[in-house]
């Protein structure tokens, strides 16, 4: 089997609006502001939509459907359920903070703020690590979807990777956050379409709607509970413990959302927005993947099932429609990602490094350079992507163990009753998280769930303690400035 013309015409199509819309996006841009934080102008559907498809990605169409194929819905459960509630219990405070940092102190990157509220040896350390933590993530996408375009296509994986990379590179490098932003809400149409299209394909295959809750009969029954071995309770609280951190802004492309936002009160409408999708949208994207074993019973790489599940049941030209979606959620993702961490280089390290990356003649052009490049070494990191684990190790294992101890820092910062917490507590749970992080890659740790939450617990227990350590010491006067200034509403 084999993408039609019409099929790869319909990619081409894609792709096409894809530059086009980069292009367009690149006359928006007049300075950096623009460039980073779409100028502090975003609307609150365009933030909440943009906030909800950059947390998908082609790995939920590879790694994620060989989850639902072998464990059924507990991957709602641990996966969407757990993100959409992080965001939506959280909506009027981190959002809020996040655009109140902006108005007041004008940043541009998520970790401009931790200068006033550590130290900036503390900054630097968050800004490298987090930097080097992305490139994993990054090159997990690419290899994700380029899976995915070898199963339709059967080339190689790393054509796909570079076919995957370059076209978002065009397209993020010229248009900035505008362009990151606009493909997201065109990348969410085509997902949407493609999406409901599966859905009602695969149902008529059952045997029309009544399937929807009949179908489960006929697989294993641990496929319909809410939580299978080894995703299980502890999993799913690991995972919101992490989705809490990471999506309320300790990913930084998703702080970023709300920091470009107007107002206050549009970040939140905007968090909300995006908590409702990821409640809702995936119970009926996920429809396919977990019917896939009764469609294509007996695979024996379970991660190639919704891709062959599309090939098998889509005419022409849908095919390619689907795919283009794949690719859409993929290019969400790595571009919003890929433009925050320009950010954090252009603006938090390069000027540390020398005095002429604060030349303001040359920060845009400096800004695209550094897009390029970082986009370039992801894409080189995700070739060798079996090294460390697969698509699946990458994902789960180096993503959400570290994003942890990484993000506590920089949220907990933001709340008054951390005030205590210093540098010291910060670079103290950083260090420990990443230590136990290195212990349970050693040491075999029979329960999933702890290998994972093990070190965001270690570095949330030290970076509280470490506050309670300083409970007699007063707090320094620039930090109770800080959080004085976004306590309250202007």
């Amino acid at each position: 089997m084999g993408l039609s013309s019409l099929d790869f015409f319909v990619i081409f199509l894609f792709f096409l609006a894809m530059i086009v819309i980069g292009l367009f996006a690149w006359l928006k841009n007049k300075n950096l502001e623009d460039y980073f934080v779409a100028g502090g102008n975003l609307p609150w559907w365009l933030s909440g939509i943009s906030h909800h498809v950059s947390g998908y990605s082609g790995a939920v169409f590879v790694a994620y459907a060989g989850l639902a194929y072998t464990h059924g819905f507990s991957l709602y459960i641990w996966w969407a359920f757990t993100i959409g509630i992080a965001i939506i219990v959280s909506a009027k405070i981190f959002p809020v903070l996040w655009v109140r940092l902006r108005k007041r102190y004008r940043i541009q990157s998520p970790l401009e703020y931790l200068v006033n509220r550590y130290n900036l040896f503390t900054q630097q350390l968050m800004a490298w690590s987090g930097v080097i933590l992305k490139l994993f993530d990054v090159a997990a996408k690419w290899a994700a979807i380029a899976i995915l375009l070898n199963v339709f296509t059967g080339i190689p994986l790393v054509t796909g990777i570079l076919i995957a990379g370059g076209v978002s590179i065009i397209y993020v490098t010229f248009g900035g956050l505008w362009a990151v932003i606009l493909t997201d809400f065109a990348q969410f149409l085509v997902q949407l379409v493609a999406g409901i299209i599966m859905f009602v394909v695969v149902l008529m295959h059952l045997g029309g709607i009544d399937s929807l809750f009949t179908f489960w009969d006929q697989l294993p029954e641990a496929h319909s509970q809410p939580f299978n071995e080894p995703y299980v309770v502890g999993f799913a609280l690991a995972f919101l413990l992490i989705n809490f951190l990471s999506y309320n802004g300790g990913t930084w492309n998703l702080a970023t959302r709300y920091i470009s936002s107007p107002d206050e009160r549009q970040s939140a409408k905007a968090a909300y927005l995006s908590g409702s999708l990821y409640l809702v949208w995936p119970l009926i994207l996920f429809v396919p993947m977990w019917a896939a074993p009764l469609l294509m019973p007996g695979l024996e790489d379970p991660t190639q099932s919704y891709g062959l599940l599309t090939m098998e049941l889509l005419p022409v030209g849908l095919v390619g429609l689907v795919l283009a979606s794949l690719f859409a959620n993929t290019m969400s993702m790595t571009s919003s990602d890929i433009n925050t961490i320009s950010a954090v280089i252009t603006r938090d390290i390069l000027p540390m490094l020398s005095s002429r990356f604060k030349k303001a003649s040359i920060s845009l052009r400096v800004a695209r350079t550094t897009t390029f490049s970082f986009t370039l070494l992801t894409i080189i990191l995700a070739s060798q992507h079996e090294h460390f684990g697969g698509v699946l190790g990458l994902i789960i294992s180096w993503f959400g163990a570290l994003v942890g101890p990484v993000a506590i820092p920089m949220l907990l910062g933001l709340i008054p009753f951390f005030a205590r917490c210093g540098s010291a507590a910060a670079i103290t749970s950083i260090g420990l998280g990443f230590l136990t992080f290195i212990i349970t890659r050693i040491v075999t740790i029979d329960s999933l769930a702890l290998s994972i939450a093990l070190p965001v617990l270690v570095s949330l227990i030290t970076y509280i303690l470490m506050g309670l350590l300083n409970i007699n010491k007063p707090v320094p006067e620039r930090v109770t400035f800080l959080l004085d200034s976004i306590k309250n509403e202007e």
